[in-house]
């Protein structure tokens, strides 16, 4: 198991097309990712589960990945989370 924790950079934080970008790129790996704000923890892969967490700017997240590619699925979710999703 891998985990990082990460600050919402973009403002509006991981509304619906951030999510969109989010699941999409967590959806190239073969590890079970969630991810976790304070005690709540979703599956990083369903639309659902991440827009129910309401992450806005400068929420905290843990990125949490189990799998043969994990390390490198957190870290690339980590990076896009820090991108601003190029907003």
């Amino acid at each position: 198991m891998f985990v990082k924790e990460v600050t919402v950079q973009n403002h509006v934080g991981l509304h619906a097309r951030p999510a969109t970008f989010f699941i999409q790129k967590a959806n190239e790996f073969k590890s079970s990712i969630w991810v976790e704000k304070e005690e709540r923890r979703v599956n990083a892969k369903s639309l659902l589960g991440v827009l129910s967490l309401g992450i806005v700017g400068g929420t905290s997240i843990k990125v949490i990945a189990d799998g043969a590619d994990e390390q490198q699925a957190v870290d690339s979710l980590i990076k896009l989370v820090e991108s601003g999703f190029s907003e």
